[in-house]
């Protein structure tokens, strides 16, 4: 799956050869546009220091992007019983042969450091023997804290429309809105919750902002927004909420949550892998995968509390703003030349 893709792969050997960077950094190169094992392989018999970011599990399971309960990556896949899903293939299980392509092209790589954007997806990439013997570091992802900061809520134009003023807006943000399957983002709990405060009459209002939804026949609760590509908006619509709530079944990092609580907006949702390791523990609350009464109570909880936006953004910022995330990348730079010298 990862193979192929000759005259991209050439093309992009000898732009490297030609600019001959002092670091190459590798982020998400799963877009079927490069020979992973060949550039990897290329990299290290050139012997230029590479930073690899992750930001999913592909690199070190060599196949899927989510493993979720399976642990066959951690020595070696063998037979994926979801092969056709995890790997686009319909006809042959290769899982083994991609496993030992990504674990020889890795192999004695020395001057290569791995770093993961959350905690969380560092323990797992130690696990497994594909990157157990390189250096691991984690820089959590940053995001833009001049325009993801607490909005004010004076002008009515900020609220949605058919939203009431004094009603709770319970926000849920994700790429894709799909609450009639069991889809990684949870959408169809979104459906479930919102009718479980229908049915226990408890006054809130859901906005949801997706960007692909399915539609169907919604909640009178729910107010499905669709896209929203301004990024103002989208710091206005947190601003407005009195929560944000997660609903995804596996996150590496969380975009969200960051966002979130740099608007100064709690944040509750499932255990999910990296958000409730990488959330403001006082201002977050991470409940059990489907356990919906659960989350119902934590959502009581924040909203009949008192919160300042104000205290959660300030927090928020110097956790989650991209000049620490640069400052971080910038530090392990000077490390690695100094460390590896010159690339050749």
């Amino acid at each position: 799956m990862y193979g192929g893709c000759f005259f991209s792969t050439f093309l992009l050997k000898r732009i490297i050869t030609k600019k001959k960077p002092d670091i190459v950094h590798l982020h998400c190169i799963n877009g079927n546009f490069v020979n992973i094992y060949e550039l990897i392989r290329w990299l290290k018999n050139k012997k230029i220091p590479t930073v690899l970011t992750l930001h999913a599990e592909f690199m070190y399971t060599a196949n899927c992007s989510h493993a979720f309960d399976c642990n066959q990556w951690i020595k070696g896949c063998k037979r994926c019983l979801d092969y056709k899903t995890k790997t686009n293939s319909y006809f042959l299980d290769n899982t083994a042969k991609s496993w030992h392509l990504m674990n020889s092209a890795f192999d004695n790589f020395k001057e290569i450091e791995v770093v993961s954007v959350s905690p969380w997806l560092q323990f797992r990439a130690e696990k497994s023997d594909i990157l157990s013997r390189i250096k691991h570091s984690t820089i959590l992802n940053g995001i833009d804290t001049d325009i993801f900061y607490p909005r004010s809520k004076s002008s009515k134009s900020i609220l949605p429309k058919g939203i009431k003023d004094g009603v709770p807006v319970i926000l849920h943000v994700t790429a894709n809105f799909d609450p009639l399957t069991d889809n990684i983002k949870g959408g169809r709990y979104i459906l479930e919750l919102a009718k479980l405060f229908l049915s226990q009459h408890i006054d809130v209002q859901f906005v949801i902002v997706a960007g692909v939804y399915k539609t169907c026949e919604l909640p009178s609760n729910i107010c499905l927004l669709g896209s929203v590509f301004d990024q103002n908006r989208l710091a206005e619509l947190y601003s407005i909420a009195d929560i944000t709530v997660i609903t995804s079944k596996r996150e590496t990092f969380s975009m969200i949550c960051a966002e979130s609580l740099c608007c100064g907006t709690p944040v509750v949702g499932f255990k999910a892998g990296a958000p409730e390791l990488i959330s403001l523990s006082d201002y977050s609350s991470f409940v059990d995968y489907g356990d919906l009464d659960s989350l119902l109570h934590v959502i009581l909880n924040f909203l009949n509390g008192k919160v300042c936006k104000n205290e959660i953004s300030s927090k928020a910022k110097k956790v989650y703003s991209r000049e620490r995330m640069l400052s971080e990348y910038i530090a392990l730079y000077k490390k690695m030349i100094k460390k590896y010298g010159e690339s050749e």
